[in-house]
């Protein structure tokens, strides 16, 4: 455990480390952070630090920056969340404010107005869908329907089925019935063969009907979460990105999808989730931090949002920018 003088020290450093990108010296931090510890006292300290894993020492400086394990207890111990301006609040407050339709668009909204304030890149998934609330069919044609879903998270999903036999209004009617009162607020794994053959012998289709409307109806809601992805370009002004391995590393996370959404998918229903490097078990993030929340509506999960960057992240601005936003999105 550190004691009081080292853990300031420890977190001038890395203050000092993610404002400059520079290895830290005692001499840049006795005075700019109010250190009242002579320099010799807080280089033994930093010796120290980095004997025990908090800090590395690069080849090339006399300086030193913080490792895995030193921003690991940066941000568990010494972080200060209340590092978000009045201007930045209200900002937030006028984006979050906007009217729309779909939980979609407040997600995209949330997930951009994040990375404009941050000047981080962001990105995020929709909802699992767990439960549908309600299906309506809309008969287009003869032989077509368009069909709505309402799931539990607000997401509403449509889709169009098309069949190989002339269907009428007093069908259509019936599909309504039995799907609503089969379905409102069950699980999806509801939808399955025992339902199927309870929907043909109710109601005396032809599984040329009934087929095509489960087909569609399990396509829609199993199709993959979709994800938004915000202010890549942000990250290419940082210097990490000047390393071409990085970059390349960088672009290949975003572009690869499993990869993203296992990393959203993770972490806990009401925490600020805080990965860095290794911690993600992916080798590829090794060189990145990840911060992510589950945003919400009224208690309701409505998917996840996530910042990429480099684990010299203002670790400060993101978790307290990321605490409003969800806090905002909670009372909308």
């Amino acid at each position: 455990m550190l004691d009081n003088r080292k853990k300031r020290i420890l977190q001038a450093i890395v203050d000092e480390y993610i404002n400059t990108a520079e290895p830290v010296s005692s001499g840049s931090i006795v005075n700019k952070y109010g250190l009242d510890f002579s320099s010799a006292t807080i280089r033994n300290d930093m010796a120290e630090l980095e004997k025990i894993g908090y800090l590395d020492k690069p080849h090339t400086s006399s300086g030193r920056i913080p490792s895995a394990k030193g921003y690991r207890f940066y941000v568990d111990e010494l972080v200060k969340y209340d590092n978000i301006s009045l201007e930045e609040i209200k900002y937030i407050q006028s984006k979050l404010e906007t009217k729309v339709n779909q939980i979609e668009e407040l997600t995209k909204i949330a997930t951009n107005t994040l990375s404009e304030i941050t000047h981080y890149t962001t990105v995020a998934i929709g909802p699992k869908i767990q439960n549908i609330e309600e299906i309506k069919f809309v008969l287009l044609g003869t032989r077509m329907l368009m069909a709505v879903i309402l799931t539990d998270s607000g997401v509403i999903k449509e889709t169009i089925i098309k069949f190989d036999e002339d269907i009428t209004d007093e069908q259509v009617e019936m599909l309504n019935f039995i799907f609503n009162n089969k379905l409102k607020g069950k699980p999806l794994n509801s939808i399955d063969k025992p339902l199927e053959e309870y929907i043909f012998s109710e109601m005396n289709y032809s599984l040329k009907v009934i087929k095509p409307v489960m087909k569609e109806i399990n396509k829609v809601i199993n199709e993959d979460a979709k994800i938004y992805l915000e202010g890549t370009n942000k990250a290419f002004d940082l210097p990490e990105f000047k390393s071409l391995e990085v970059a390349k590393n960088f672009i290949n996370v975003l572009d690869t999808k499993e990869l993203v959404l296992d990393i959203l998918d993770t972490g806990f229903a009401n925490d600020i989730n805080v990965y860095i490097g290794n911690e993600t078990e992916h080798n590829e993030l090794k060189d990145f931090s990840i911060v992510t929340f589950k945003h919400k509506i009224a208690n309701k999960d409505i998917g996840t949002i996530g910042i990429i960057g480099p684990t010299r992240m203002d670790y400060s601005k993101v978790i307290s920018v990321m605490k409003y936003i969800s806090k905002k999105l909670n009372g909308y």
